[in-house]
């Protein structure tokens, strides 16, 4: 079939696939090497896109070919609650964004089939709360379900290592983490529970240490039953209500006033000094933003120091995702199995690998599913195993 045969889309799809992947007519036209005129006549009926151009744009919006065929645009989830608060940007997303909500959506929808297939539970193991409720004790009371002692936090050999062992905890709830790289000054998290399995997402391009916040922070917004999409920072002072919740559930979580203070109390004539930052941050697992924000609420430090560790530290970019600083060095990118374990986590490839293996899924299912290729396959089984 010749790649400029014309193909007949019905307008109104074409319009809504154009908008649901956030690209402009400009941007549009600009991939298809065109004017804006063609695109708005194509949205108009006046003029059909060849087949070279819908290829084009299918891999632009990350979309099937198949969905520029449809009679009709198809239903879909309302967008998370905006909370990131940015000006002039209520309800409008970066393109990596959208498509990050978008593959989240998909896969909470398989989560869903593939737990009920082997008889699991969708719905959360957790007790819903209300604002009104307090978020610091209910912080603590989580701290003892997840065994999250000082000792247990201590031990944990890196932010990687706490991390995932977060991220299966919540699995355990049936609240599905992954992790998505979005633009860090778009969105640092999202969650989804309109439906169940319910589903956390952070952002991948984020420090580790960073992500771990966001992990806490999305899961009470789990806890309060909203589905809605921020940017959490500890350091960003809100009178949001929901949002001030959210922080301070997770900073109580990852360091309780009670501990803060005696660490603090030891290293109280060094609280500034570099070394004494580095070494509470590796110890507990937080960035240096949060322990100077505690220094501060507990009175500690003052204002002006608090804003001099916080420039001190200003993120410059963003360090190497999961945990393959080896595989960088040696050579060929992020190896596919190990990015899907990073994304997806060991729980949903458990869930798929189970539904494979009790032939309520094709081969070729897992495979899609997981966004892997056959040679990766075993390869992911086997860490997901470990």
């Amino acid at each position: 079939m010749p790649r400029s045969l014309k193909v007949e889309v019905e307008p109104a799809v074409f319009k809504w696939l154009r908008e649901s992947s956030g690209w402009t007519k400009e941007e549009v036209a600009k991939r298809l090497k065109t004017s804006v005129g063609v695109v708005e006549a194509i949205e108009k009926g006046e003029w059909q896109p060849t087949l070279r151009q819908l290829k084009e744009l299918s891999n632009a919006y990350k979309r099937p070919l198949a969905t520029f065929l449809l009679s009709e645009p198809l239903p879909e989830s309302p967008m998370p609650k905006d909370y990131r608060m940015l000006p002039g940007k209520k309800d409008v997303f970066d393109k990596k964004t959208i498509h990050a909500i978008r593959k989240a959506r998909g896969l909470q929808e398989i989560g869903a089939e593939l737990l009920i297939n082997v008889n699991e539970s969708i719905k959360p193991q957790i007790k819903s709360l209300k604002i009104s409720d307090n978020p610091e004790s209910t912080a603590l009371d989580y701290r003892e379900i997840f065994n999250i002692s000082v000792v247990a936090q201590r031990k944990f050999k890196s932010s990687y290592e706490f991390f995932n062992y977060l991220r299966d905890a919540f699995g355990e709830m049936n609240i599905l983490v992954f992790q998505f790289s979005m633009p860090v000054e778009d969105a640092r998290g999202f969650v989804l529970t309109d439906e169940n399995p319910n589903v956390i997402v952070v952002n991948s391009a984020d420090s580790i240490e960073a992500r771990i916040f966001s992990l806490m922070h999305e899961f009470a917004h789990v806890i309060l039953g909203e589905t809605a999409i921020d940017l959490p920072d500890i350091s960003f002072i809100t009178n949001h209500k929901i949002e001030n919740w959210c922080n301070l559930f997770a900073s109580e979580f990852l360091l309780p006033k009670k501990l803060a203070k005696e660490v603090f109390e030891a290293e109280r004539n060094m609280l500034m000094e570099t070394i004494t930052l580095n070494k509470l941050s590796r110890r507990f697992k937080i960035s240096k933003g949060m322990l100077s924000y505690k220094m501060f609420k507990l009175n500690y430090i003052s204002s002006v120091i608090y804003e001099e560790i916080l420039d001190r530290y200003k993120p410059a970019e963003p360090e190497l995702k999961l945990d393959e600083k080896d595989e960088k060095k040696k050579g060929g990118g992020i190896p596919a199995e190990v990015r899907c374990l990073s994304e997806v986590g060991n729980g949903f490839i458990s869930i798929v690998a189970d539904n494979y293996d009790r032939n309520f899924i094709t081969y070729t299912d897992a495979l899609n599913y997981l966004s892997i290729r056959t040679k990766n396959f075993d390869q992911v089984l086997a860490k997901a195993r470990k």
